[in-house]
């Protein structure tokens, strides 16, 4: 099973990108699928999580201003980023996971915010 994150880039604060993973090799559908970061120097963090139901769970500092979401095509999701500040500045992994299987992991896309 392969997540293969993409749409991270350079972009100026206040402004907007939408990442993208799919998923190649599942045949199964995640219950759950999400992402998180990593800045410099920091520890990973939840930024979204949204279950199959379309239950979403945001990290307090992106509410408001990210929107998470499934796509059509199984295992998908997507995290549209609006409003993008500095301290968004990370690498974005989406993962998917179907308890009581391990969750799987993307190889990271990273987003860069300048002020």
């Amino acid at each position: 099973v392969q997540l293969q994150a993409s749409g991270g880039g350079l972009v100026q604060a206040g402004g907007s990108l939408r990442l993208s993973c799919a998923t190649s090799g599942a045949r199964f559908s995640f219950n759950v699928m999400g992402w998180y970061r990593q800045a410099p120097g920091k520890q990973r963090e939840l930024v979204a999580t949204i279950t199959s139901g379309g239950i979403t769970n945001l990290a307090d500092f992106v509410k408001g201003r990210f929107t998470i979401s499934r796509g059509s095509a199984r295992n998908t999701v997507s995290l549209q980023m609006n409003s993008l500040k500095p301290e968004d500045t990370a690498v974005y992994y989406c993962t998917g996971r179907q308890p009581p299987l391990a969750p799987y992991w993307g190889q990271g896309t990273l987003v860069t915010v300048s002020s």
